[in-house]
């Protein structure tokens, strides 16, 4: 990765922001929970993937259309987050994997 993939990516994110901080108080809220829990859990590839990007397309919409944030998630948070990155890679299955991979060392 050069110097110009590092700068462009640091201009992507601040649009990124930007677009977050014009969403509607309630909706900022919850798209911190979101990103919150999608880097502590969430798929391996979330930085690479447009998931975060979908996510603000998808509350600009909701917004516009007038609809609170909870009615577009519901109420749980965690589970609406875990049922956008299913069947993905995440970093709890390579954490489970490894502690898989020492007990199965450890018995030999």
């Amino acid at each position: 990765m050069g110097i110009q993939d590092i700068i462009e990516g640091k201009k992507q994110w601040r649009a990124h922001v930007a677009r977050v901080k014009a969403l509607p108080p309630d909706y900022q809220i919850v798209y911190k929970e979101m990103q919150r829990y999608l880097f502590k859990v969430g798929p391996v590839d979330l930085t690479e993937g447009n998931l975060l990007s979908e996510i603000v397309d998808f509350f600009e919409q909701g917004a516009a259309s007038g609809k609170g944030v909870l009615e577009l998630i519901g109420d749980d948070v965690a589970a609406f987050c875990d049922g956008l990155i299913e069947g993905s890679p995440t970093y709890a299955d390579l954490y489970q994997e490894s502690l898989r991979e020492q007990s199965g060392t450890a018995e030999k």
